[in-house]
């Protein structure tokens, strides 16, 4: 029996419920046991542009999307336009029929490049500029098509349920997409009429007008649908398995860590960790970690920066979230808590730059920023993880060496994990120690806030705590934290606030700064979210009996370079696979290894890699017929 591989595209404008539908379809076929990989795309406005998410439904692990997609469902022009030549031959598209004659001219969100690039091509198939024209070249290639008025539907289902107001529901365009699929591809109803109660629970009459349009279109599906050669009846579903979007895992990490401050100024992808915060504030977690995370929304990040660190000295566990300008505005105040040793988490969800660059886009464009932000010397922490079950337990590792070596700790976080919804292991809260390091509970006698010690880690006292009387000033002191420009003192401060990150170095296990997925002739070395698109890749190449290596960076500064080293010294060819334009990694690998990056493949467009992508271009690699640097483009 072959597995299931099968991925689903909804797309409409902004604001037209593209989100809603995609989790609906999501929780069905998760409910049905199957796993899931979802990616969100949309556009840096509010209402209007275009908006599409692909799910992808397996029923073996998956981490990543690929390039076809095997059905898409739209009620829109632009939809259509922008992906039909990504549906699969065999695959279909679930089309309002009212669109037929609409021209490219008539969608006025098509832009001038992307209508220029479509023009060329339905020129040299000589079809026309409408709809018609696309689903032609669709149809020519071997896609079915399943034309149906979402209108004639509404109308329909107005006159069965004696319910005149639901003609003019076209915000339920999105359930009828979605009902239409799960029609088509013969799964049980009864998951999508759980599903959407679960997603209205708070609007009872909502819910059951949608369970109605769902019911409805589902049978409509079954009733008039020719035969589509793909079904999904669900399959076995394995035990504490969960559905989560992607920033439950250092949301929830947070709560669990004893995060109990967040600040933070809303900005893109960011915000959605701090509104999930707000959201659920109250969360017990065993007995002994009672959960009430205070959030705080702040005028600025500068703001946001200054409250964290405050709440830091009175000895609570305190982050902010934030993305690339947002941390540009923070980084002297970073400065501030290198050089008073205060312990704090940033969490730093990437996207696109330079400047506001790509706002609602994907990007690994921060590392050398993170790596070397702040003026002068101190020590820090950057830590980058790769998926989102893995992004809540490093979280929890964050908050420890942020306390226990009392340094800014930067998360490594970016769009494509934010924007994904994902099926994983159930977090298990089991797993996280609380380690707050020389944090004192009380103190006797006299006390030095950075007093000299053996490994450099002074004991620390927080605000308002008996005889633990300390002072902090953003310029260089001495262990009681007075001002000081004393030559001898100052080389002794240095050394002991940089001596932390070879105590970083000695003290944290390999296996959490460095992970080997095997080591061979040719071995890909990555960080953060490539992870799933590479192990999904190198699965395809396994069965074709090409073995590549692959280590994950999760450690970047400092540097492992000597364990690095030792991984890398039989290795003949390195490939460098990375979210931004200049390789940033490999610039860190040769600067602390001093070998040179073979090949590049890269991606700065905005939009995630896929799995598919990155498997064409390592086939490339090992056939030596590849560029130096392989740059990808898939994605609308």
């Amino acid at each position: 029996m072959s597995s299931v591989d099968f991925t689903w595209l909804i797309g409409g404008p902004q604001g037209s419920g593209v989100d809603s539908g995609a989790n609906v379809f999501s929780k069905v076929c998760a409910e049905m046991g199957y796993r899931i990989f979802g990616k969100r795309e949309f556009y840096s406005n509010i209402k209007g542009e275009h908006s599409y998410f692909a799910v992808r439904v397996s029923d073996h692990e998956i981490r990543s999307n690929v390039n076809d997609v095997t059905l898409m469902a739209s009620f829109d022009a632009e939809t259509i336009f922008r992906h039909f030549d990504e549906i699969a031959s065999g695959g279909g598209i679930i089309y309002d029929s009212d669109l037929d004659k609409i021209t490219t001219d008539e969608v006025h969100t098509l832009d001038n490049y992307f209508k220029e690039r479509l023009h060329q091509e339905l020129e040299s198939k000589n079809k026309p500029f409408t709809i018609a024209g696309v689903l032609e070249i669709a149809k020519e290639k071997g896609v079915h098509l399943y034309p149906v008025s979402f209108r004639e539907i509404l109308t329909n289902l107005a006159e069965k349920t004696e319910n005149p107001k639901l003609r003019g529901l076209i915000r339920m365009f999105n359930v009828i997409a979605v009902s239409l699929s799960l029609g088509l591809i013969k799964m049980p109803l009864d998951p999508l009429l759980l599903s959407i109660d679960s997603i209205f629970s708070k609007k009872p009459q909502i819910a059951e007008i949608n369970k109605q349009a769902a019911n409805f279109s589902y049978d409509y599906a079954k009733s008039n649908f020719g035969a589509f050669p793909y079904s999904l009846t669900g399959t076995e579903k394995q035990p504490d398995t969960i559905l989560v979007q992607g920033h439950f895992g250092t949301s929830i990490g947070k709560m669990v860590s004893g995060c109990r401050f967040q600040s933070y100024y809303p900005i893109t992808p960011a915000s959605d960790e701090s509104v999930y915060l707000e959201s659920n504030e109250l969360l017990e977690i065993q007995n002994d970690r009672p959960g009430s995370t205070i959030v705080i929304q702040t005028e600025d990040e500068i703001s946001a920066m200054g409250m964290m660190i405050g709440a830091a000295l009175t000895g609570t566990r305190s982050s902010t979230s934030t993305s690339g300008p947002g941390f540009a505005l923070m980084t002297e105040a970073l400065g501030w808590a290198g050089i008073n040793e205060v312990p704090v988490v940033i969490t730093l969800y990437q996207r696109s730059g330079p400047s506001t660059g790509l706002p609602t886009r994907h990007g690994q464009d921060d590392l050398l920023f993170a790596v070397n932000a702040g003026h002068g010397d101190f020590p820090k922490i950057v830590y980058a993880s790769g998926d989102i079950e893995e992004s809540f337990y490093d979280t929890g590792r964050c908050f420890n060496y942020a306390d226990v070596y009392q340094i800014p700790v930067i998360h490594m976080m970016d769009k494509f994990l934010s924007s994904s919804v994902v099926t994983c292991k159930r977090f298990d809260p089991k797993k996280i120690s609380i380690d707050r390091g020389l944090l004192l509970d009380k103190i006797d006698g006299e006390y030095r806030r950075f007093a000299f010690t053996e490994d450099g880690i002074s004991p620390r006292s927080k605000l308002g705590l008996d005889n633990g009387v300390f002072w902090n000033t953003g310029d260089e002191s001495d262990e009681f934290g007075h001002i000081t420009e004393d030559p001898q003192l100052r080389i002794k401060m240095m050394d002991k606030r940089m001596s932390r990150l070879d105590l970083v170095l000695q003290r944290v296990p390999q296996e959490e700064q460095v992970v080997s997925f095997g080591i061979h002739d040719i071995t890909i070395v990555s960080w953060g979210s490539t992870k799933g698109p590479i192990l999904d890749a190198l699965s395809m190449l396994k069965k074709e009996g090409i073995d590549i290596g692959f280590i994950q960076m999760k450690l970047i500064h400092p540097f492992p370079a000597e364990h690095v080293k030792s991984l890398l010294k039989d290795v003949k060819i390195i490939i460098d696979i990375e979210a931004n334009h200049s390789g940033q990694l490999g610039k860190i690998l040769k600067q602390n290894v001093t070998r040179e990056i073979d090949y590049f493949i890269l991606k700065y467009t905005g939009r995630g890699m896929t799995s598919t992508e990155i498997y064409d271009s390592l086939k490339k690699i090992v056939g030596n017929n590849a560029n130096k640097r392989e740059v990808l483009s898939h994605g609308a």
